[in-house]
């Protein structure tokens, strides 16, 4: 069965989806542990309800990025992970981490990438009178959120949102696609080839997989 570790830096709800989703055998793996840089992530608590090895490593013991991830990337190839998923990782990643894992490290982005990298996604939607907004699932390269885009879901954005009721609505989907792309990659239909994505043999347009 293929291996799946999750990184994570809070409440962890897109860990969950995925937990679940291999419980329900819709992802054909497992997730083998969870990593954390807060070592009062509830994610890590989710980790250990399920029976998932939970471990937290803090920055402060490094002493630099590089160190911390050198680390990191040793206790995540303990595992033998077929996989590394990010779930609201709000590291910085070194080069040599992004390289360690490449074309086998997926990341869930608040936005339509390439609309809004970095943080406060919901905020600049509202503020910027979009009327949609939506999340990302994409591969880490280098590029800070610049990886190419496997699949997107959108959502209505209504005049009078909060941005509490707008990051509902783009965790809901989130909690649909995130587990539906790692299921692509545990059966082998997804790749990243040349910094692009591919899927059954296809290779995806810039906003990745049709998908409603």
């Amino acid at each position: 069965m293929k291996r799946i570790v999750v990184l994570v830096s809070g409440n962890g709800s897109n860990l969950q989806a995925i937990l679940d989703a291999c419980q329900q055998g819709r992802i054909n793996g497992s997730v083998a542990a969870v990593f954390s840089n807060k070592a009062d992530a509830y994610g890590l608590e989710r980790a250990r309800e399920a029976g998932v090895p939970a471990h937290a490593l803090a920055a402060s013991q490094f002493a630099d990025r590089e160190a911390f991830d050198r680390q990191l990337m040793l206790e995540i190839d303990a595992y033998a992970p077929d996989l590394v998923v990010l779930a609201g990782y709000m590291r910085i990643l070194s080069p040599a981490f992004v390289q360690r894992y490449a074309g086998r490290m997926l990341n869930i982005h608040p936005s339509l990438l390439p609309k809004y990298p970095g943080l406060h996604t919901h905020r600049q939607a509202i503020e910027n009178g979009d009327d949609e907004h939506g999340t990302s699932v994409h591969f880490v390269t280098e590029e800070l959120d610049g990886g190419p885009v496997i699949l997107q879901a959108k959502v209505p954005v209504f005049s009078e949102d909060t941005e509490a009721e707008v990051t509902a609505r783009v965790q809901h989907q989130e909690h649909a696609i995130y587990p539906l792309v790692v299921s692509w990659f545990i059966e082998g239909r997804l790749a990243m080839r040349e910094d692009r994505a591919w899927l059954d043999g296809q290779l995806l347009p810039a906003e990745g997989h049709a998908f409603e």
